[in-house]
């Protein structure tokens, strides 16, 4: 949100509050408290009738400084994240008269400067990091005229507000704040952290996360579940703003330096994601939306893909495996599935796993919205009345998440599905909360406006491990908040069925990544529309690299002969491709549950002291050795960049030099896939399915690089039991050591 007219002035409407000096400063415990009166204090008398903010500075984790300000705390601490890492105690502070106090975290150190002008700066590892001097925290009242600019849709309008600004150094880029479909890098940008159902074509996002690193090894994150506005140097061009409503504000600055680093401490703070099952990276198929199915064509489709050797690990069904207008009563269509146990057994014996389609509302119609109504868990206006509206459901009520018995009655109806044979959900929606609501546990219905969606996802996650076991959870799920990653797969949303479309996709899958999720989908030939046969085959090649994979559309089925004969050879090719990359990708995956590093990687994630790389957005690493380039453009021709090394090209085996940027034509069957020097590529021996003994058969495809000892890790994705490798390379000479001496092999590649 915008306050300011220019450098000078306000908008009309607008009163500010600036923290002007530290006037005093208290130290105790690993905590720093400031008073920081909106004026310079120079006599006894100034101190009166004059707002005053507090400022405390403490620490939950090594190298991660929390901020915290308050106007008024009358109004006790509201709702924010799940902070399952934070911890107290972790600062030392030092305090004198003359250098005011510094909180030290790990490397990060923050020092308040006694007195005036106002300064607040973080540094690490002997350099400055970012700062908030003059002018740079404010408390604004807004008159009911006020010319700052709007809200997102459907967001509550406040007279008051904190902002936070933050420094940005020369040549200091942005990254992250959620999955946002423009360009990846924030600065210039005006950023409304507000869940919306707005497609993948506007400045909307159906996951809007209140984190954002740079490329000068900080991040920042906004404990505030609710609408969070970013001004990148877009107000203050010097500077990154973010404000919130209410008398509070509380933010963590957060040192790497690198970019997985900042996400390894950031994931600590707010959640890691789950470990997948190994069946999960296979290729999905969907009926599409608005298609018509039954079991005999959704049989067919399977059967279809198993006769042109097309490997199919999960069916996904969409929303008519229930009956129009019932959505969601949980049960299966009686005219179209009149034995859905039967089915869906039959549909195991094809060996896929089954997906169906949910989300959070209940539709008047359904049976079961009168038993909710009944029982108080459908979320309700302030009257008491069930809050209700005819926008996607008619009469739709919202299950009401913060109530443990709706929730729990919710999950019931998850485990008979689960009981009769379904394997996964896909979680959609959870976007469109209203604002004039009362929640069952008080919760304020601005702040559950992104964090609803945390609590249907985490309440349909809950049963599926409990059902299925840790491991082998999986959700598809659209919209997500901060700590949303713990809760994988999430998948872009609704597209166009276009190369611009499937580049903006690309730019949201990026975006997400820097903002701390590891496992990312999109629908393969686009959503909207039906792709003509060349874009389709271009996205089938996208959507096999990535970490997940699935064929949905709209109105028209997304089976590969469909289009054409040569959409089931670029199907094949590239399903195969992946199959046998699953003990490369399978351990990617282990490292994100472990670390937070996601699968899918921003170039400038995986080399972020590359400065060609610093905007680049249309390729990316999956995992740490594998470059891709999708092709973009119906004519083959794609631009990729290669940085310093000997890349080899993993189709061709053709050796490239990099620092350098490439123009290449290519077919539909091929694309630039690119291994990075010094790689040792684990390479299964099956590309039938994904769930294989991957250290029976397996080939370590051993790259060029230099003389020195690696170490790689395999790990068995039934067991969980991990095999390590070292791998020796002296004198254009290589040896391989493991425990495990038999089963695999090596190859120079």
């Amino acid at each position: 949100m915008k306050f300011t007219d220019g450098l000078w002035q306000l908008r009309p409407g607008v009163t500010a509050l600036y923290a002007a000096e530290a006037h005093d400063i208290w130290t105790e415990d690993g905590t720093v408290t400031v008073t920081a009166p909106t004026t310079v204090i120079h006599r006894r008398g100034d101190t009166l009738n004059r707002p005053v903010l507090s400022l405390t500075l403490s620490s939950p984790l090594p190298d991660v400084i929390r901020v915290r300000v308050d106007h008024h705390v009358g109004g006790g601490e509201e709702r924010g994240f799940d902070l399952l890492g934070a911890e107290d105690g972790h600062g030392v502070v030092k305090a004198d008269d003359t250098n005011g106090a510094t909180l030290t975290s790990g490397s990060l150190s923050a020092t308040i400067a006694p007195g005036a002008p106002w300064n607040l700066s973080f540094h690490a590892d002997g350099r400055p990091l970012t700062s908030s001097g003059h002018k740079s925290i404010g408390y604004f009242r807004l008159a009911e005229d006020a010319h700052v600019d709007s809200a997102p849709v459907g967001a509550a309008r406040s007279s008051v507000h904190l902002a936070q600004q933050l420094s940005l150094g020369v040549g200091e880029v942005v990254y992250g704040l959620g999955e946002r479909f423009g360009p990846l890098v924030k600065n210039g940008q005006t950023v409304e952290i507000w869940n919306a159902d707005g497609g993948t074509s506007s400045e909307q996002a159906y996951k809007n996360v209140p984190f954002y690193l740079t490329n000068r090894g900080y991040g920042v994150f906004v404990n505030h579940p609710g609408h969070v506005s970013y001004e990148i140097g877009s107000e203050a061009v010097q500077r990154a703003q973010f404000s919130v409503a209410g008398e509070s504000l509380e933010y963590f600055v957060i040192y790497g330096p690198t970019p997985k680093r900042i996400l390894e401490r950031y994931t600590a703070l707010t959640g890691r994601p789950a470990r997948l099952p190994a069946w999960s990276y296979g290729l999905w198929l969907s009926t599409s939306f608005t298609t018509d199915y039954d079991e005999p064509t959704v049989s067919s489709f399977i059967d279809g893909m198993a006769e042109r050797d097309l490997p199919l690990s999960v069916f996904h069904f969409d929303c008519f495996w229930m009956r129009e207008f019932n959505w969601c009563d949980f049960a299966w269509d009686p005219r179209v599935f009149p034995d859905p146990e039967g089915m869906l057994a039959r549909l195991r014996a094809k060996d896929v796993r089954v997906c169906v389609w949910i989300n959070p509302y209940i539709a008047q119609r359904s049976p079961l919205f009168a038993e909710a109504a009944e029982r108080g868990f459908l979320l309700k206006r302030p009257d008491g009345s069930v809050w209700q509206w005819d926008l996607w459901q008619p009469g739709m009520g919202l299950v009401d998440f913060t109530d443990p018995e709706a929730t729990r009655w919710f999950q019931s109806k998850l485990r008979a599905l689960q009981n009769q044979g379904v394997d996964a959900f896909k979680t959609d929606f959870g976007e469109r909360i209203p604002l004039d609501v009362a929640y069952f546990d008080g919760s304020t219905p601005e702040r559950m406006h992104n964090l609803y969606t945390h609590l249907y996802n985490t309440a349909v996650f809950e049963v599926l491990e409990e059902q299925r076991g840790r491991g082998e959870a999986v959700l598809f799920a659209r919209s997500a908040t901060a700590g949303g990653q713990r809760l994988p797969v999430h998948w872009g949303g609704d597209t166009g069925s276009t190369y611009e479309s499937m580049a903006e996709s690309l730019r949201g899958g990026l975006s997400l990544a820097f903002s701390g999720f590891s496992f990312w989908s999109h629908d393969i030939g686009g959503f909207e529309g039906t792709p003509d046969p060349g874009v389709f085959k271009r996205w089938v090649a996208f959507g096999l690299m990535s970490s997940h994979s699935r064929l949905h559309g709209s109105s028209s089925y997304r089976v590969p002969w469909a289009f054409d004969e040569e959409a089931v050879e670029v199907t094949r090719l590239f399903t195969k491709l992946k199959l046998r990359l699953m003990p490369y990708l399978f351990q990617v995956g282990v490292q994100a549950h472990e670390s937070g590093t996601p699968v899918m990687r921003p170039m400038a994630m995986e080399f972020p002291e590359d400065r060609n790389v610093a905007h680049l957005d249309t390729q990316y690493m999956l995992g740490p050795d594998l470059l891709v380039a999708p092709v973009f453009s119906p004519d083959g021709r794609v631009e990729v960049y290669l940085p310093d090394g000997t890349w080899t090209n993993h189709l061709t085996g053709e050796r490239v030099e990099g620092g350098r940027w490439r123009t290449e034509t290519h077919g539909f069957t091929s694309m630039p896939i690119y291994v990075r020097e010094g790689a040792v590529l684990p390479v299964g021996a099956r590309d039938d399915r994904p769930d294989y003994d991957y250290l029976d058969g397996l080939t370590l495809r051993v790259y060029p690089g230099p003389d020195g000892e690696t170490t790689l890790t395999v790990t068995d994705q039934a067991s969980g039991e991990s095999t390590p490798f070292t791998i020796t390379r002296s004198g254009g000479q290589v040896s391989i050591s493991s425990s495990r001496t038999s089963g695999w092999t090596y190859e120079l590649a």
